[in-house]
């Protein structure tokens, strides 16, 4: 056993295995961040020592969405239901119960009155609003309010002509932003797979990783943690220790933001997060490249760090660009009626064909 300086703060235990073999080892490079450089001689000083050799509107427009200059106001067709897409627990855009033609017309005496999913809508409540020019406005759109809302409208072109009636549909939908968050995977050279010392680094590097990036608001949770026999390319059998984990941001939709400057947006957060995460296990590799003594027995085996971006819907909810082009990366909601707030049952695919009044996903 040798105690060692480390980066030239600090004291640091280690105790190296006769005839542990370098791997792609590469000499230093740039120094890293300090935060990030003890981060990493925190991790080495704790599971070096030896053990036996036995990751527009006035709602939030989600990235792809297609805004248009009549975005806030949506106009119905007489030929086909016109979709509207609302962000949960946010206001929606104005819809009108006029067709594109009718809105520059002038109208004699016009009568609104509107249908939804759970019938004759009143001229205003608290959450969803009758106006007198016939507009239906949601302040507060939950997911139990997606479903179709028809209009129906009486009104004279001229006031000689007769009354002529209008029925307008529409199907209002519930959208969310997906659950974004990189997992990664990485890979340690281990103490045989029974030791108790695999499960101390574990914990060990989570806290490090956890701590990193909990001034960006983000977490890391362990999502697999697996322990091998390699055999390597002409040598040996060996033990490697196999991680799984996730970075997320700490947002709610309902819950208050970490920050209000839009630098701090739950994907720039998340970003940053990675780029700290990147550094640390490049780091480790320039820590241990310069070390002229054997290797310790648990160590980062560089090049194995990978990482992926997951963009994945909420249950319930699901992407479909040729059912919603217009929300192409929104996560929409199944098909109205197929959510059940009581017993919380949701449509498992979001593939097949709308049918109205059926519970089918879309």
């Amino acid at each position: 056993m040798r105690r060692r300086s480390a980066g030239g703060g600090g004291e640091w235990m280690e105790v190296s295995g006769p005839g542990r073999a370098r791997r792609g080892w590469r000499r230093a490079r740039a120094a890293g961040s300090p935060l990030s450089r003890a981060a990493v001689v925190l991790l080495l000083s704790t599971f070096v020592a030896r053990v036996s050799s036995s990751v527009g509107y006035l709602i939030r427009l989600p990235r792809g969405f297609r805004l248009t200059q009549d975005t806030v106001k949506i106009v119905g067709s007489s030929n086909f239901p016109v979709k509207v897409y609302v962000m949960l627990h946010q206001k929606s855009p104005h819809v009108l119960c006029v067709t594109q033609r009718l809105r520059n017309s002038e109208l004699i005496d016009p009568s609104f009155q509107w249908h939804g999913p759970k019938g004759k809508i009143i001229s205003e409540n608290s959450t969803t609003q009758v106006t007198s020019t016939g507009s239906l406005i949601f302040q507060n759109f939950e997911e139990g309010m997606s479903g179709v809302y028809t209009c129906f409208l009486e009104y004279k072109p001229t006031v000689e002509e007769i009354v002529k009636n209008l029925q307008l549909k529409y199907v209002i939908y519930a959208y969310r932003e997906p659950h974004y968050y990189y997992q990664f995977t990485a890979r340690y050279h281990a103490a045989p797979c029974n030791s108790i010392y695999n499960i101390s680094f574990e914990k060990k590097l989570l806290q490090i990783l956890s701590k990193l990036v909990l001034d960006l608001s983000c977490e890391v949770s362990l999502l697999k943690s697996e322990c091998h026999h390699v055999k390597m390319q002409r040598a040996g059998l060996q033990n490697e220790l196999f991680f799984t984990f996730s970075v997320s941001s700490l947002d709610t939709e309902k819950g208050p933001k970490p920050c209000a400057d839009h630098n701090c947006e739950s994907s720039k957060r998340l970003s940053k997060a990675k780029n700290l995460i990147e550094r640390f296990f490049n780091q480790q590799v320039e820590v241990l490249g310069r070390r002229a003594e054997p290797l310790p027995e648990i160590y980062y085996i560089e090049g194995t760090l990978q990482m992926v971006w997951i963009n994945r819907c909420f249950p319930g909810y699901g992407m479909n660009t040729l059912k919603h082009p217009k929300c192409p990366e929104c996560c929409v909601i199944c098909s109205p009626g197929s959510y059940n707030p009581r017993d919380g049952t949701h449509c498992l695919q979001c593939n097949s064909s709308l049918v109205y009044g059926a519970k089918a996903c879309l």
